[in-house]
């Protein structure tokens, strides 16, 4: 029997759905809008096109946008004084960097000089350490993403067994902070774990977030584990060029349970997310309780 596919398109409409209906009840009840502000350097060309949806999509959730532009050449300090005012701008609630920065720059230093309450990245060092101990945080969209799904497929996730492959700071690392927040019992694993197809193997959650395509084939997989893929990599097959996960699709969608596709699975969470996370900074910067979004 094949797995039921998770549908990241569809689940992130009505999540955007469910942001644009308590944006417009913060208009109306409250006189606020939220507002993001996204600052982009340079003239990466995948960077500009996912810019350019952040802000389609923002404007459409009924928020305010602005986008800053800035040369490749632009000086780390040049930056760092258009964060500081967005910093002290009452009317932006969320600011993100889009990354990555240009080779001059200090990477770290930026994300750090964001106000933590207005860093709906989750990245700044500050929200890292309140999740890490269970406090109240920005959380890195695309873990949060997949917790929304994952909570959506199987309701409870209370002394499931949760695999995550990979340990970065983006996504392998504060996934599994999520996951033990919702008492799974969670392992990190990562390239260079000792038979790591053995430790996949007892995962009812299986979080796939290595960046190596289709390396996790379906004879790591539990039955009926669930299974998230975060990777998005693009290969050259048969002439074309092609985006697969870290998951090979094919053979896993036998076994599992449940998975999320490449494309359309995890990827359309992210920036959902990141409107979930601007709604949620603008509520506790007018002292008004955390929204709860419904998704489906």
């Amino acid at each position: 029997m094949m797995a039921s596919i998770i549908d990241g398109k569809a689940f992130s409409a009505n999540l955007r759905a469910a942001i644009a209906d308590h944006v417009q009840r913060l208009k109306q009840e409250n006189g606020i809008t939220p507002g993001l502000a996204v600052v982009l350097v340079g003239e990466d060309p995948a960077s500009e096109v996912y810019v350019r949806n952040k802000g389609i999509q923002t404007r459409e959730a009924g928020m305010n946008s602005w986008a800053h532009k800035l040369e490749a050449s632009v000086s780390q300090e040049e930056l760092l004084a258009v964060i500081e005012r967005l910093n002290a701008d009452p009317a932006v609630h969320g600011i993100l960097v889009q990354l990555p920065l240009p080779g001059h720059m200090d990477a770290e230093a930026v994300v750090n000089a964001i106000d933590p309450k207005k860093d709906v990245d989750g990245f700044h060092i500050l929200n890292v350490g309140l999740l890490g101990t269970g406090q109240k945080s920005m959380v890195p969209c695309t873990p949060l993403g997949c917790l929304l799904m994952l909570r959506d497929r199987l309701g409870d996730l209370s002394g499931l067994n949760a695999v995550v492959v990979g340990r970065s700071n983006i996504v392998g690392k504060p996934k599994a902070q999520l996951l033990l927040a919702e008492n799974c019992t969670v392992t990190i694993a990562h390239s260079r774990s000792r038979d790591l197809a053995a430790i996949c193997r007892g995962a009812d959650i299986l979080i796939a977030a290595v960046g190596r395509p289709r390396m996790i084939t379906g004879d790591w997989v539990k039955p009926g584990a669930t299974v998230i893929d975060v990777g998005i990599n693009r290969i050259e097959e048969n002439g074309k060029t092609r985006l697969v996960g870290d998951v090979d699709f094919e053979s896993a969608v036998q076994v599992a349970g449940a998975i999320t596709p490449v494309p359309g699975g995890v990827g359309p969470m992210t920036i959902a997310c990141l409107l979930a996370n601007t709604l949620t900074a603008c509520c506790r910067a007018n002292g008004l309780p955390d929204p709860e979004l419904e998704s489906s």
